[in-house]
Order: structure tokens, then C-alpha cells, then sequence
């Protein structure tokens, strides 16, 4: 009572439970039903310094380990429910009395002792990890201790206890509020190269954490108005980008990663075998976790749900970009260098894209309500993987092999236009079957492959493959209505058909009924947010015929194709203009429907290339008169239109994607988005002439935060 009393005054009193008189411990443990912790915890405290006896050490461990070991073990056989006091009594006193600190302050001298065993160092661990399972707030306890966390890196060392160190630090990374830095684990290069193959992949458990952004909730939720302000904020790298620069200047580093990325699965033989097959296959998507990570940079669509998400290894996106130590041109040397791609293509030949008859086996992953099987989600991180090479490498036609690279160059030779140059050959098709396959990935691969300056050699080569007939397929007669499913068919559908008559001719051979007409349209409709790169290719497609017609096959097309006969009504287009700009503003743009105000503007250019453009700002003022709101479509647009410069004036990869995508020149863009920004009231294509002033209304202040 004394000290108790001593503390009140001074503040400085008990910092742990097993400060308390030993006495007073014993005394009240048995009616506490406090099972002896306090005192084991007590002798830990006094047997843990570097000239201790560890031989008492290691026998304090046992017993704590044992106890706390129980628990553990009911807390995974009852399905991981909520943790309550009364559920786990030892070790919530564990920690009740200091336990974790004890630990912590206790092990690094026992690491660092010379009498140091393998058996003491796996009890140490077993301690922390059992208390970390069954009481909610320890893991990130320890995730609050640095130097705890550092140190424990330096135990990955030992081979023996490496993979409950490896378990243990990935669950404590997983909670941790700030990212841990790479460099400043001790001698983190010799540690990476000391490791075999399988340490390897369990690392990059570990890695997964370290080199992606910190989740902070789904991507397109964040405003594009935020995110610049936050830009302007951190200047600096961010903490994943150094780790990812330290980890690429490993010596050694990418080579081992390629060759654990393309490393055989030896195959079962026979139907008896497959059920352990596939138990086997989801071990080894389980153990390999870096290369979803890197990727998940560059695509932004981080998933960490589903087990087969991480997968084969640290691979592609980030190595694309431009601000880590090593150019792209010197990552794309190494990568070929490693043959990676044709380690992969063989591998997924030979295993990924068999079918199974025999059984529907579904292995459940770390979330429970995933049924996606092993190979499912080994399928959908391949083509996630497709997805990021075509978007970020030179030369997407690494992907295909010899016999497709000839029929690409004998499509071009037969259409009379430049053949594309492939610099290498490969064993492997780059075309799958969608219907096979996880529809949304498969449609986001070969989109990406298609993604940029418009091909038409590459879009002969799907188009004769029959991929136009089950796209539509599945937005007009599969009954679909998930947006996910219905935005990835429309983006590849228009990068599909984009400047391609051939594709206009086939749609409207599918499409051959008013019904069927109709569903699409209905389709395109329910969500502009989600076909308005549809639109904007078909807006695009029906100007470049229209100047191509002295060539019979194009006045065809134009004459029958239902859809472009559609476009080709001004009303339509101004129907589509209006709704694109209601649906969106400053400060509800995301890197999602962006992309809508982007369309508006292409509608906008292509009407002031033939001198319309007065027509379209009238239309728009007239429509807001008819709606009763004058002046708030307009409003709302030129602040559309200022964001817009703030936006991609200093972005230059968006402005060559703008470029690329419309074959519009950006010099056009930002001329025709200046000239629409005009400030004078009598000029007859600036916005501000067709908002009479009383209902002038623009927030000259909206973008300066």
C-alpha cells in the first residue's frame, strides 16, 4: 500500500502486474484462478538478462508456452469467434500482467546469448504467437515496437525457426499502422540471399506488406480532388517505393524471384490423385505472395481476401515505374535476360489450363466465404499478370507465340498497313477462351492488350477468334447485371471495335433484331458510367468513316450498321452529352468516372472540328431552361473543364493515354478545353456566353485547396 500509495504522489509506481509483492501473488492466484502466470512471469523477468541462467529460462518458456499453447488451439477449433476475457482466462492474465512486455524485454538478450538453442528460441515465439491469437490487441501491441520487429528479422537467420518467425512478423506487419522501413533491417541483403528457394516464397509473405500502399478503403471512393491535394502534400516518396527501390537493388534479387515465379509443379498423374493435387496447389499459391503485390501498385486493386491472390512472385508493375533506381529499360533487359515470360508460358501450358472432369472440389481460403478454388484464383492472378504486362512492357507481343506473330503480319500485309515488329518468340497462346475463364479478368487482360495507339492486325486477330459474338453474348442474352462484369465487356468491346468496320459489320450481324437492339442499348443505358468509353469509341469510329467514304466497304457499314445509325442522330449525341455531364462534379470525381467528362469533351471536340460547337453549348443552355435549372449544367461543367487543366496538364502518361486512345492530338485537347474556358462573354464557343448572368455561378475557389 505504501508504494501504491507513493506512486499517486510521485507518478512513478507500478509499471506491470508482476511488480506486485511475490506474496501477494501467491495469494490470490488460486482464488483469481490466475493459473500461476504472475509468478511464471515474474521468474522470466529475473532469469532473462544476458549472464542469466537460461537453462531456467528456457523451463519458465515451456510452462507458458504450454498453457497459452491450449488456448490457442481452442481459439482455431472454434472458428475464430469473438474473443472474450472469460473464453481465454490465461491469456488474457498473460497479458493483464505485463506478459508482452516481459517477452519483449526478456528475448532480446536470450536471442542474442551465446548459449542460444533452437528448442528456447521456438518457445519464445510460440509464446508471443499463441497470445497473439487469442487476445485481441497484442499484435498490435508488438506492432507499436520498432526495434522489437527489427530484431526480429535477424531470427529469420536460423533455418530451424524460420517459419514461425516469418509467421509471426507477418502477422504483426499486418496489423502495424506505419509501414516498416527495408533498410533498416540489419544486413537485409545477406538475410534475402541466405535464404533457399522456399524461404523465399515465405518471405514474400512478409514483402507483400512492406511494398504495397497502406488500404485506406476502395480506390474510387477517393476523390481525384482529394488525391491531388494530397500529392501536393507528400512530395517525397512514400515508404512502399523506397522499400520497393531496396529490395530491386538485392543483388541477385529479381533472377531468384523469376525463377521461383516460373518453378515446376509436378503434376499428379491419374483421377485419384486430384483432390491431393489440389491441396497441394493451394499450399503453393499460399507460400509464393510477392508478385500480386508489386502489381497491385501499378493496377491499384488490392485484394488480400483470397490466398490465390498473391501469387507466383515479385514481378512486374512496380518494376515499370520510372522512379525506382533502376530504369525500365534496365528492369525489361533483366526480365528477358531471366525469361521470365517463357518460364510462365510454359508452365501455365503444361498445368494452368487443363480441365478437370472428375470433381468440383472447392478449397476454401483464408476468407470463408471464397469458394474460388486454387486453380480458379491461380487462373485470375495470370491474367491479372497479362493484365499489367500488356499495360506496362514495350512489347506486349512477348505474349504470343511464332504462329500468331505470322498471322498477325499476314492480316496486316492483306490490309495493306505496317506490320508490327515482334521481338521475341514464345511456346504459348496469349488468346484463352473466355468462356473458361474468370469473365471479368479474361476481359481486363485482353483489353489491356488492346489498350492504346488502336491496332488493326490485333483486333482482326481476336475478332476471328469470335470474341466480338460471346461478348455480346453475355451483355445482350446472358442476362447480366453486375456492373463489374458489364464495364469490363463494354471497355473491351470498344477498344474491340474502335476504327475497326470489320467489328461494326459483325455487330450488326449478331445484333439483327430490334429486340436485341434494344437490350443493348438498355444495357448501355443502365450505367453510363460504365459503357461511356463504349460510347466514345463509337463516337470516335462513326467521324473516322465518315471521312473514309470513297471506300465502298466503310459506306456499307455505315448505311446498315444499326449502332452507328444510331449515333449519327445529333439528338442521341446531345442525349448522351447531357446525361454525362449531370452525372458527375468536381468534387465526386473519381479515377472511375473521370472518364465520363473525358467522353463529354471528345463529343465536344469532334463537334468543334466541323464547326458545331456553338450548336452543342446552345443545346446544353436550352436544356437546362427546359429543366427549370438555368445556368447549373453549364456551372458545372466549366468547373469540370478547370479541373480538368489542374488535372492533366502535369500528368503526362494520362495525356498520352487521352492521345493514344482517340487519336486526337492533346495539343487539341487542351485548346479545345481553353477556348471552352474563354473569358469572353461574346465568343460564341465559350461556356460563359451561354449562362446569363444572374444564374453565373462559378466557385472561383473550389480548386484552391
Amino acid at each position: 500500500m505504501t508504494d501504491i500509495r507513493q506512486s499517486q504522489v510521485t507518478g512513478r509506481g507500478f509499471s506491470r502486474g508482476t511488480q506486485l509483492p511475490e506474496a501477494l501473488l501467491q495469494e490470490r492466484d488460486k482464488q483469481a484462478k490466475w493459473h500461476g502466470i504472475p509468478a511464471l512471469l515474474q521468474r522470466l523477468y529475473a532469469s532473462s538478462h544476458l549472464n542469466s541462467d537460461f537453462a531456467q529460462t528456457h523451463t519458465v518458456l515451456k510452462e507458458l508456452s504450454s498453457l497459452l499453447s491450449m488456448e490457442a488451439m481452442s481459439f482455431v477449433t472454434e472458428d475464430r469467434k469473438t474473443v472474450q476475457e472469460s473464453s481465454f482466462p490465461i491469456t488474457y492474465t498473460f497479458d493483464l500482467f505485463g506478459g508482452v512486455d516481459v517477452s519483449c524485454r526478456s528475448y532480446m538478450p536470450i536471442m542474442y546469448s551465446r548459449e542460444l538453442n533452437d528448442e528456447l528460441v521456438k518457445d519464445c515465439l510460440s509464446v508471443l504467437y499463441n497470445c497473439c491469437i487469442c487476445t485481441e490487441g497484442v499484435t498490435k501491441n508488438l506492432a507499436a515496437r520498432d526495434d522489437f520487429v527489427l530484431f526480429l528479422f535477424t531470427l529469420m537467420t536460423n533455418k530451424k525457426t524460420f517459419l514461425q518467425t516469418a509467421t509471426l512478423i507477418e502477422d504483426i506487419l499486418g496489423v502495424k499502422k506505419e509501414m516498416i522501413q527495408l533498410q533498416g533491417i540489419p544486413n537485409l541483403s545477406d538475410l534475402v540471399q541466405s535464404f533457399d528457394q522456399q524461404q523465399l516464397a515465405n518471405f514474400c509473405r512478409i514483402l507483400s506488406v512492406t511494398i504495397s500502399e497502406p488500404d485506406v478503403g476502395n480506390d474510387d471512393k477517393h476523390t481525384l480532388l482529394a488525391k491531388n491535394a494530397q500529392l501536393k502534400r507528400n512530395i517525397s516518396p512514400s515508404c512502399a517505393e523506397v522499400n520497393q527501390v531496396t529490395l530491386l537493388n538485392i543483388p541477385g534479387f529479381i533472377e531468384r524471384l523469376c525463377k521461383l515465379a516460373t518453378r515446376k509443379v509436378s503434376e499428379a498423374t491419374g483421377t485419384s490423385n486430384f483432390l491431393q493435387e489440389l491441396e497441394d496447389w493451394y499450399t503453393w499459391l499460399d507460400d509464393a505472395l510477392v508478385l500480386d503485390a508489386l502489381m497491385l501498385m501499378a493496377t491499384d486493386e488490392a485484394d488480400h481476401s483470397n490466398p490465390g491472390t498473391f501469387l507466383l512472385l515479385l514481378f512486374p508493375a512496380s518494376l515499370y515505374r520510372c522512379n525506382l533506381a533502376l530504369s525500365c529499360l534496365q528492369v525489361h533487359k533483366m526480365l528477358a535476360e531471366f525469361r521470365l515470360i517463357p518460364g510462365l508460358n510454359n508452365l501455365f501450358d503444361k498445368l494452368i489450363w487443363r480441365k478437370y472432369t472428375s470433381s468440383n472440389h472447392i478449397v476454401h481460403g483464408q476468407n470463408e466465404n471464397c469458394d474460388c478454388s486454387p486453380e480458379i484464383s491461380f487462373k485470375i492472378q495470370f491474367l491479372r499478370l497479362l493484365q499489367s504486362f500488356s499495360d506496362h512492357h514495350e512489347n506486349k507481343y512477348l505474349l504470343l507465340n511464332t504462329q500468331e506473330l505470322n498471322e498477325l503480319s499476314a492480316i496486316s500485309q492483306k490490309a495493306n498497313i505496317p506490320e508490327v515488329e515482334a521481338l521475341a518468340n514464345t511456346d504459348r497462346r496469349a488468346s484463352v477462351v473466355m468462356s473458361s475463364l474468370p469473365g471479368v479478368w479474361c476481359a481486363r487482360a485482353v483489353e489491356s492488350f488492346l489498350r492504346g495507339a488502336t491496332s488493326y492486325a490485333d483486333q482482326m486477330f481476336l475478332l476471328r477468334r469470335g470474341l466480338l459474338e460471346h461478348i455480346l453474348f453475355c451483355i445482350i442474352d446472358s442476362g447480366c447485371k453486375s456492373r463489374d462484369v458489364l464495364q469490363s465487356y463494354f471497355d473491351l468491346l470498344g477498344e474491340l471495335m474502335k476504327f475497326n468496320f470489320d467489328a461494326f459489320k459483325r455487330f450488326n450481324e449478331y445484333v439483327n433484331t430490334e429486340e436485341k437492339f434494344q437490350m443493348f442499348l438498355t444495357q448501355i443505358n443502365s450505367s453510363l458510367v460504365d459503357s461511356n468509353m463504349l460510347v466514345r469509341c463509337i463516337v470516335l469510329s462513326l467521324d473516322r468513316f465518315e471521312s473514309q467514304t470513297e471506300n465502298m466497304r466503310v459506306v456499307e457499314v455505315l448505311s446498315e450498321c444499326s449502332l452507328l445509325s444510331y449515333i449519327a442522330r445529333v439528338e442521341n449525341r446531345l442525349s448522351f452529352l447531357f446525361r454525362l455531364i449531370s452525372i458527375i462534379n468536381v468534387q465526386t470525381l473519381t479515377q472511375e468516372n473521370v472518364s465520363c467528362l473525358n467522353t463529354s469533351l471528345v463529343i465536344l471536340m469532334l463537334a468543334r472540328r466541323r464547326g458545331k460547337l456553338p450548336f452543342y453549348l446552345n443545346a446544353l443552355r436550352e436544356k437546362e431552361y427546359a429543366e427549370k435549372y438555368p445556368g447549373c449544367l453549364l456551372n458545372n461543367f466549366h468547373n469540370l473543364l478547370r479541373f480538368w487543366q489542374h488535372h492533366y496538364l502535369n500528368k503526362d502518361k494520362d495525356s498520352t493515354c487521352l492521345e493514344n486512345s482517340s487519336c486526337i492530338p492533346f495539343s487539341f485537347w487542351k485548346e479545345t478545353v481553353s477556348v471552352l474556358l474563354g473569358q469572353d462573354r461574346t465568343s460564341l464557343c465559350a461556356i460563359t456566353n451561354y449562362i446569363d448572368e444572374p444564374y453565373m455561378d462559378l466557385d472561383q475557389d473550389l480548386l484552391q485547396d
